[in-house]
This record gives structure tokens, C-alpha cells and sequence, in this order.
């Protein structure tokens, strides 16, 4: 896929204006969206990822199109996961609700600068190294395969510390509580940060362990950097609204996990027998080692809707379980 520089420019500086009209708005009027705001927010972006996906299958054929669509959509599940550690962050660092939205967002705006620098080291590997294939593949079965033993462990998430974080709580005095969308105030001629930049800290920082997973999944369904950019940057974009959106449709969710330490194993297989193809070791033994993008975006896909669709028909059918107990349990009371 040749892309011109000025498509890379135009690409750039249309999705920078995007984000920064966005943050301008909730600079000037930080506050909780409604439900109708986050579901218009997500429809529109949701729309702009498919409009700009028909746009790379219509002008660079139909095998970048599916790359497209596939990464975005492993991309996007990935986010959903990694919004229960955004919701753990803001419930320890007791963010008001009115003010998450604007954490949220300059928080995805530093994800995209990591996730840029990642994308640039994985492109130049790739581009350099086959032997790097095996490296991810290998590192993906292990997520997967960690990421489904937490699952039958019932282990719950923790909001992560990491030192950065640590760091910035220890060296840099800090205000007792928040000031608005203000990240350093001045108090008696003292120069002190407020729990708002711890937040972005945590944000931030955290992005980076996710970047780990991410960039090396979508790098197992293209090698193409703008469709890696690009599909990352539409991900993430309808991310903070989805935060809103969801909120305990998250719990529901119970699957999640699953479909995901499926999708990152598969990934991880089709990356070793890409290695394999590389080096002609398929060959020699007899098949193929190249998956088609096709089956990929397929997998993917109906991983992914399996899963949803068994998370809330379970969650369905224990809600009603518990709600039918709960009578039950009083009639109990009443009679003791």
C-alpha cells in the first residue's frame, strides 16, 4: 500500500482537528454527557471509521479494506477491556464525575502519541526483522493464555500504580483536592500540582502497558503503519464516550475476557505461521502459513459477537436468578 506523503499530512492534521475541537469543548464546559450525547458522539465516530474503511477498500482495494476493519475492530474490543482499568483509576483517584470527561480525553490524546511511537519501533522491526513475528506471536499466545487463566481465577483488577506514578506522588507537593480542569495551582507563593495531573499520570502511564498488547495485535493482521495508525486512532476516539455510555453494561460483559484471550491467541498463531512463511519453513513442511485477511476479519468477528451475545444472556438470566431469590429470602426473615 503506497500512501503519499501528503495523504499522511492531510490524515494527521484532520483527525488532530477532530480531537482538538473535542477537547476545546469540554476545556470550555467540563461536565457529565448524557446518554443521548455519548450515543451521538459514538454513532458519528463510528460512522467516520466506516466511511474512512469503504474509503481504503474503494482507492487501495478490498485485501487493505478487511486489514482495516480487522485491526479497528481488535482494536476497539481491546479498548473496551481496558476501560475497566480507566473506571478503577478514576474510583480510586475519586475524580468528580463531571470532571472524568476531560481527564479521559487528554488522557486518550497521550495514549495516541505512545501508541505513535510504538507503531513507528513495530514498523521499522517488521520492515526489518522476520524473526520479530515470532517474538510477537509468542508474546500474544502468552497474553491470551494469562488473560484466560485470570478469567477462571475470578481475579479482580486492580488500578495500577506503576512507578511513575509513584514517583510523582512522592517528589511533587500536591493539593488536598481537585481545581477544576486546573493541573498546577499557586498557594502562598508555593507552586503545587492538583489530583487532576495525578490522574493523567495514571492515565497516561497506564496506556503504555496497553499499548504492549495492542500494537503487536494489529501488527499480526497488517504491516501496513497508516492502517495501524489509523485504526488505532479511530479506536480510541469514540473511547470516552463509550466510558459513559457503558457503564455497568461493562460488568455484563463477563465473557469479555474469553473473546479476547481468543482473538489475541488466534492473532498470535497467524503471526508465528507468518514467521514461518518468511522463512519458507511452511513449505518445506508441507502448507501454507499465510491466513487471509478475509478469515482473519471472520474470526474476529464472530468471536466477538459470540461473546457478547453470551455475556448478556447470562447476565440476564443471573439477574433474574437473583432477583427471584430475593423474596424468597425475605418471605425466610419474616418467618424466623
Amino acid at each position: 500500500m503506497n500512501v503519499p506523503p501528503l495523504m499522511w499530512v492531510l490524515t494527521l492534521v484532520g483527525l488532530t482537528a477532530i480531537m482538538v475541537v473535542d477537547l476545546a469543548i469540554i476545556g470550555r464546559r467540563p461536565h457529565e454527557p448524557s446518554m443521548k450525547e455519548c450515543g451521538i458522539a459514538i454513532g458519528v465516530f463510528v460512522s467516520l471509521a466506516i466511511i474512512f474503511g469503504i474509503g481504503i477498500l474503494v482507492f487501495a482495494g478490498p485485501r487493505f479494506g478487511a486489514e482495516f476493519f480487522a485491526g479497528y475492530l481488535t482494536e476497539y474490543s481491546l479498548s473496551m477491556d481496558n476501560l475497566f482499568i480507566f473506571i478503577l483509576i478514576m474510583s480510586a483517584l475519586k475524580v468528580p464525575r463531571h470532571l472524568q470527561q476531560f481527564a479521559l480525553m487528554i488522557g486518550i490524546m497521550l495514549a495516541l502519541v505512545f501508541r505513535g511511537i510504538f507503531i513507528a519501533l513495530g514498523a521499522a522491526l517488521v520492515a526489518r526483522f522476520v524473526w520479530i513475528f515470532f517474538v510477537f506471536g509468542v508474546f500474544l499466545i502468552f497474553t491470551a493464555i494469562k488473560l484466560f487463566l485470570d478469567y477462571r481465577k475470578g481475579e479482580e483488577e486492580e488500578a495500577p500504580e506503576n512507578a511513575l506514578l509513584r514517583w510523582v506522588k512522592r517528589v511533587f507537593p500536591a493539593t488536598d483536592d481537585y481545581r477544576e480542569t486546573k493541573l498546577v495551582v499557586v498557594e502562598n507563593g508555593k507552586r503545587l500540582i492538583t489530583p487532576m495531573l495525578v490522574v493523567l499520570v495514571a492515565l497516561g502511564s497506564t496506556d503504555v502497558l496497553f499499548a504492549v498488547d495492542s500494537i503487536p495485535a494489529i501488527f499480526g493482521l497488517t504491516q501496513e503503519p497508516y492502517i495501524v495508525f489509523t485504526a488505532n486512532v479511530f479506536a480510541l476516539m469514540g473511547l470516552r464516550q463509550l466510558y459513559f455510555l457503558l457503564g455497568g453494561l461493562l460488568e455484563r460483559l463477563i465473557y469479555l475476557s474469553v473473546g479476547l484471550s481468543i482473538i489475541l491467541g488466534f492473532i498470535g498463531v497467524k503471526m508465528l505461521l507468518e514467521a514461518m512463511h518468511g522463512y519458507g519453513w511452511d513449505q518445506r513442511l508441507g502448507f501454507n502459513g499465510e491466513i487471509p485477511i478475509w478469515a482473519s476479519l471472520l474470526v474476529i468477528v464472530a468471536t466477538l459477537a459470540i461473546t457478547a451475545i453470551a455475556s448478556l444472556t447470562v447476565s440476564r438470566k443471573r439477574s433474574e436468578a437473583e432477583s427471584a431469590e430475593q423474596p424468597e429470602a425475605e418471605n425466610r426473615e419474616l418467618a424466623d
